[in-house]
């Protein structure tokens, strides 16, 4: 994967005429096509204005929404993230409606560069920047202890949490930091690494069960569950979680706390639904690459203590 810092270097890695998938916010930028609903289901649609690849702009549902249209249609993709999400980092995809409920999803992007640009991140909202930052200590916490881990994937998974432990909490105190801002893009960028090379584990399981069925924000489930999940797999995983609490220096729960709701009541989820969304996430490959994968009686009861 090719990875490029500043927007500038656009130009220089882009294979040929481009799509740009970006939202009405990002669209204004010159491109040979423009694709501005994000998110859609309409990705043939979008697949029939692709010439030589695809630029998707924006946060984990437009790059997802790139990933869908690169496999569609064979070509390569350049992500340029404006959160912390790490969707670049994998050829996995979801699809989303419109109003962002889950609708779909599949694999076989091609992925060709990343470029990242702290500038783009400066006017994120602080709970979008908090849920997106903890979606990608997500990504290095499981890193460590999904099965398949390896070294490589390790060393990222505990660089971008010392990053990200340091720096979030700067970003939050003050949002246009240039500095704190690129500190953190680069953590997230660490734990996009550690997705790639390992992949995922009980949180996302949890998360995207929860988030694919009601379209809520899929890094704030992240941090509303990693904690649960640290403590489940801390019976299993031990020296791992151990690892990832000293990297990050800092309590995952407080992290969390920083974007705003900290429980899945707080989101609005009924709590009649707890057990079949429980057993929905426990056949979820996250899940099931778990180093022991939770049963759904297990998953009920870390979603209701977070309930």
């Amino acid at each position: 994967m090719i990875v490029r810092w500043g927007l500038d270097a656009l130009a220089d890695v882009v294979p040929g005429e481009y799509l740009l998938i970006a939202s009405e916010r990002w669209g204004e930028r010159p491109a040979a096509a423009r694709w501005t609903e994000v998110p859609s289901e309409r990705i043939d649609d979008a697949a029939t204005l692709v010439r030589d690849c695809v630029v998707a702009l924006g946060g984990g549902s437009a790059i997802d929404l790139g990933k869908a249209v690169s496999a569609r249609a064979g070509v390569p993709l350049v992500s340029v993230p404006t959160t912390y999400a790490g969707a670049e980092w994998t050829t996995y995809y979801g699809i989303r409606s419109p109003d962002r409920k889950m609708a779909g999803g599949g694999g076989g992007a091609h992925p060709y560069a990343v470029v990242y640009d702290p500038e783009l991140t400066l006017d994120l909202p602080r709970e979008t920047t908090v849920g997106t930052s903890m979606n990608a200590l997500a990504h290095c916490a499981e890193a460590l202890y999904v099965q398949g881990h390896n070294e490589e994937a390790d060393a990222h998974a505990l660089a971008g949490a010392r990053l990200i432990g340091e720096w979030l909490p700067r970003v939050v105190d003050s949002p246009r930091d240039l500095e704190a801002r690129t500190e953190l893009l680069r953590g997230a960028c660490h734990g996009g690494q550690a997705l790639g090379g390992a992949m995922l584990a009980l949180g996302h399981a949890m998360a995207q069960a929860v988030g694919g069925r009601y379209g809520l924000p899929h890094g704030t489930l992240n941090g509303i569950v990693l904690p649960a999940a640290l403590r489940f797999n801390e019976q299993f995983a031990p020296d791992a979680v151990a690892r990832f609490r000293e990297a990050v220096g800092r309590d995952v729960s407080e992290l969390a706390a920083l974007g705003g709701p900290t429980r899945l009541s707080e989101l609005g989820v009924p709590e009649s639904d707890l057990a079949e969304l429980a057993a929905a996430a426990a056949g979820r490959q996250g899940n099931l690459a778990n180093p022991q994968p939770a049963t759904p009686d297990e998953i009920e009861a870390l979603l209701r203590s977070v309930y």
